[in-house]
């Protein structure tokens, strides 16, 4: 599985995905990964994120958007040099699929960005595509 790794504005995004066999079911088309990031503030100034867009394309190229507040239920505010970790699930009706997306921060005084999520690719070992 490939990983991705991005920052914007010295605001680090490291995505993890990983297949979980034990709670798909190829045979039914339900395939499940999880995905572990990490947002790492290596700016100057603290940050909060506000909201969350995730774009996810299967094997047959459907695309699904995700938007919502937060991430896993918090929103986290994140001083220079803190982090953030946390772990979701995406599940794929194909062996094969990629995410990517965007965070929207606000830095102290109001100011927004959207923190870029690069593609990451979600596979069943040894799948193609």
């Amino acid at each position: 599985m490939s990983a991705s790794d991005t920052a914007t504005r010295g605001i680090r995004i490291i995505a993890t995905p990983r297949y979980v066999p034990e709670h798909s079911a190829p045979a039914r088309a339900q395939y499940l990964f999880v995905y572990d990031i990490s947002i790492r503030n290596g700016g100057d100034v603290p940050v909060k994120l506000l909201s969350r867009h995730w774009v996810i394309t299967d094997g047959e190229g459907r695309v699904e958007e995700v938007r919502g507040e937060g991430v896993v239920g918090h929103q986290p505010r994140l001083q220079p040099g803190q982090h953030f970790d946390y772990t979701s699930a995406c599940p794929l009706p194909t062996p094969v699929g990629t995410m990517h997306g965007s965070f929207r921060m606000a830095v102290d005084g109001g100011e927004e960005f959207d923190a870029t999520i690069q593609p990451f690719r979600l596979a069943v070992p040894g799948a193609l595509n």
